[in-house]
């Protein structure tokens, strides 16, 4: 019996379970929530109750009632021993209307006899009736309220110090017939008290972030406080290489802060609490946040909270990347909001920003009114890639023809002599491309590593990485690991794949380590022989090594999944596409990995298989992106 079943189950939760649309958690949540509420609760409730679980488990806040007939079944992933669940043909789902009508009058809403327990919220919304956990509403409501009080002020800023700032920083040639959005961005972010900064991989969000530091110091004097984190240690120090490589040529920019974790930002204990709060505001005049789109819902309340009113916000990050693992996608929500008000554009900012004749498009004007901006000018790749690139983002899910002819059909025939910027599809039973391909990059890690060269070790190591969307499955890093390892003890005779470090080999950090300067997800190469023998790992242009004893927890690289490989750059990828019938097979997930590479893309899957990812877009309800309303409580 699958360990999803719950074995004592009965009625209708027995029925949504067996069906694989209610995981174990689901059910057993939704039981015991009902059973300490002390009221009788009917089988719609305890339908809406596990609903609002399985929401939060599949990374939404909350459940949008009128498309509940739409869940689908869950299917299980490589390696959990379960098999696809066969749902009834019809199951049976309460009617919207009706499951809004008692709910509004359940106790689950209004209030338990047992206590002031109100488990759900039941909110109306541009998207219909929303059904959320009481904590998650909460949550969301913290981060309205919050951004709107901040919207609803501008810090003071003349124009001629603006102008005068951001002369320093871009210089004083600004061309009249263009728009420049990275200055623009820096004006933004002095005269909002929270801008958001989207953009797709390489469109140089690090770059400009560095610029709007040197801006503020600029603007508000060199001893100006500034906090810069990021969700994981490894994309906070992303981006303090980073931007420790671009004040190599700005002088503007005169200290650097320390990037860390926004959990270390906000004072994270063991218990699971936070030092700072609404009642121990964080001490930074600006705050930046890196990779936000890897923020959960929870995260951005408790940082909101802990902002000083006065203090300056920039998040950053790519929207159309794949979201939080945990509930919420709180920066797609920013960028896409859809109940944006008509407010005038601060004056500085157009003072010294204006887009050409003085004039933004409409809908460009309300998102700078409201604080998001968005870099669009790409500087990674070229070529296909970025063609295939901008379809994926754009397609709706219908229209997904024009996306496999960019990558199979006659649009793809112009890119057929290009020697950089390539995505082909390559048939998972005729794999010889891609065989050569890693043997080759087996052969100049192993080289580079062998004659000790850190440096070209390090750049041999971004040449090429396998992304695969599961862990487990022969379409997964354990299965492609095990086919790579075979491949380069057949074709180079290395031996490798027994226990103990050897020279060449690509190594992946799995545990945060601050007191090495190492992080989950930080991929290095082992170089040298004998007492000579280093790992090292690239930090901005330089070099970290460090003694084998000296990482704690790491495995061996030569594939690593989608997720762990956001923030990152490679010279080529292969992407392993699974079934079609994976629910991780999605076209944020098709983005995210097709925008990791700079010159080359195989994409191993068929037809079928991509038609599939392009087909379907994480779903993540949440109430952020429009006005809501609580129902009764």
């Amino acid at each position: 019996m699958s360990a999803q079943l719950v074995a004592g189950e009965h009625g209708v939760l027995r029925v949504f379970n067996e069906a694989g649309v209610f995981a174990a958690a689901d059910v057993h949540v939704a039981r015991r929530v009902a059973a300490l509420s002390g009221a009788e609760i009917g089988d719609h409730e305890l339908v809406a109750l596990a609903l609002a679980v399985r929401a939060v488990r599949t990374g939404s806040t909350c459940v949008k009632l009128d498309r509940i007939t739409e869940i689908v079944p869950e299917t299980p992933e490589p390696g959990d021993g379960a098999a696809p669940a066969e749902p009834p043909a019809q199951m049976p789902w309460p009617d919207p209307g009706e499951l809004v009508r008692t709910l509004t009058a359940s106790p689950l809403i209004t209030g338990c006899p047992t206590g002031p327990l109100r488990p759900l919220a039941l909110v109306t919304s541009d998207d219909g009736p929303l059904l959320y956990l009481r904590k998650y509403f909460r949550q969301e409501q913290t981060i309205r309220d919050i951004l709107a009080q901040r919207r609803a002020q501008r810090p003071q800023v003349e124009a001629p110090a603006l102008a005068a700032a951001l002369n320093e920083v871009f210089g004083s040639d600004v061309d009249d017939g263009g728009y420049d959005r990275q200055r623009a961005a820096a004006a933004l972010a002095a005269t909002s008290w929270t801008t958001v900064l989207a953009g797709g991989p390489g469109t140089g969000k690090t770059y400009t972030v560095a610029r709007i530091l040197a801006v503020m110091q600029a603007l508000l004097g060199s001893d100006v406080r500034i906090g810069l984190c990021a969700p994981t240690g490894r994309a906070a120090a992303q981006m303090q290489a980073s931007i420790n490589d671009h004040r190599a040529d700005l002088t503007a920019l005169r200290t650097a802060p320390v990037a860390t974790t926004v959990h270390k930002l906000l004072g994270w204990r063991p218990d699971g609490s936070y030092r700072r709060g609404a009642d121990d505001r964080l001490p930074y005049d600006v705050v930046v946040v890196d990779e936000t789109s890897m923020l959960a819902v929870s995260m951005m309340s408790r940082l909101l909270e802990s902002l000083r009113p006065d203090a300056r916000l920039i998040l950053v990050g790519d929207p159309h990347q794949l979201s939080s693992v945990d509930a919420g996608a709180v920066l797609a929500d920013l960028v896409e909001r859809r109940d944006r008000e008509d407010t005038p554009l601060p004056e500085a900012f157009e003072a010294v920003a204006a887009a050409p004749a003085g004039e933004f498009d409409a809908a460009e004007r309300l998102a700078l009114a409201d604080g998001v901006i968005t870099l669009t000018r790409g500087h990674r790749y070229g070529g296909q890639i970025s063609e295939v690139a901008a379809a994926i983002k754009a397609s709706s899910g219908t229209d997904v023809d024009a996306v496999i002819d960019l990558i199979t059909g006659e649009a793809a025939q112009r890119f057929a002599d290009d020697t950089r910027g390539r995505v082909i599809l390559v048939d998972p039973d005729e794999l010889e491309p891609v065989r050569r391909t890693v043997v080759e990059w087996a052969r100049r890690l192993r080289a580079t590593a062998n004659s000790a060269d850190a440096a070209g070790a390090l750049a041999a190591l971004m040449q090429h990485r396998v992304l695969c969307a599961h862990r487990d499955g022969r379409h997964g890093v354990s299965g492609w690991s095990r086919a790579i390892i075979g491949w380069i003890n057949d074709d180079l005779g290395a031996g490798i794949g027994a226990a103990g470090w050897y020279t060449g080999e690509p190594i992946l950090v799995n545990r945060n380590d601050p007191t090495h300067g190492i992080f989950n997800g930080d991929s290095g190469v082992v170089i040298g022989t004998g007492d000579a023998t280093r790992v090292v790992f690239a930090r901005g242009t330089g070099v970290l090594p460090l003694y084998p004893s000296q990482i704690a927890d790491s495995s061996p690289v030569y594939a690593m999944t989608i997720h762990r490989s956001q923030g990152s750059q490679f010279g080529a990828v292969t992407v392993v596409l699974p079934d079609a019938d994976a629910h991780l097979l999605t076209k944020e997930l098709l983005y995210t990995a097709v925008t990791r590479a700079q010159n080359q893309v195989f994409i191993v899957g068929t037809e079928h298989e991509l038609r599939a990812a392009l087909s379907r877009s994480v779903q993540r309800a949440s109430g952020l992106g429009s006005a809501v309303r609580e129902i009764g409580g």
